[in-house]
C-alpha cells in the first residue's frame, strides 16, 4: 500500500494539481522502503502524471478561448515561444517547481512526440527523486 500511495501522489504531484510527493517519499525510506524500488515508483508515477499534461496540450488546444482554459493566451504564446527557443531537450527541467507541470502542457501543445518526451522527462524526474533518495537516506543514517 505505500507503493501505492507514492505512485498515486507522485502522478498528482506531476499533474497541474499543486502537490508535492518529496515529504511522502522521504518518510518511507525513513520507514525501511527499499530505495529503488521507491525511486522506481515515484519515477513511474510522475512521468506518467506528465503524461497526463503532454495528452491534455495535445488534445486541448482547440478549447483555448474557453475561460476554463489553464493558461491566458499572452502566457501560451510565451510558454510556446520559449519551448521553440530552448526544444525538446528543456523537457529534462520538466522536474522543477512552478514551471515544469506547464512546460510539460506546452510540450502537448507543440505536439512534442511522446517517446522522446518519456524518455526526457523520465531523466530529469528520476535523477531529481534520486537526489531526495540520497538526502533522505544520508538523513536517516546520520
Amino acid at each position: 500500500m505505500p507503493y501505492l500511495s507514492l505512485f498515486t501522489s507522485a502522478f498528482l504531484a506531476a499533474t497541474l494539481l499543486p502537490l508535492g510527493s518529496e515529504v511522502l517519499l522521504g518518510a518511507l525510506v525513513i520507514e525501511g522502503y527499499s530505495p529503488l524500488w521507491l525511486w522506481i515508483t515515484a519515477t513511474t508515477g510522475n512521468t506518467l502524471g506528465a503524461v497526463v499534461n503532454w495528452y491534455l496540450g495535445l488534445k486541448l488546444l482547440h478549447f483555448q478561448d474557453r475561460r476554463w482554459f489553464p493558461f491566458k493566451p499572452d502566457k501560451l504564446r510565451r510558454a510556446q515561444a520559449g519551448f521553440q527557443k530552448y526544444g525538446t531537450a528543456s523537457l529534462l527541467f520538466a522536474w522543477l517547481p512552478i514551471v515544469g507541470d506547464p512546460l510539460t502542457f506546452v510540450a502537448g501543445l507543440m505536439k512534442t512526440r511522446l517517446l522522446p518526451f518519456v524518455i526526457l522527462v523520465g531523466l530529469g524526474k528520476g535523477a531529481r527523486y534520486g537526489v531526495v533518495l540520497a538526502v533522505a537516506l544520508n538523513l536517516h543514517t546520520s
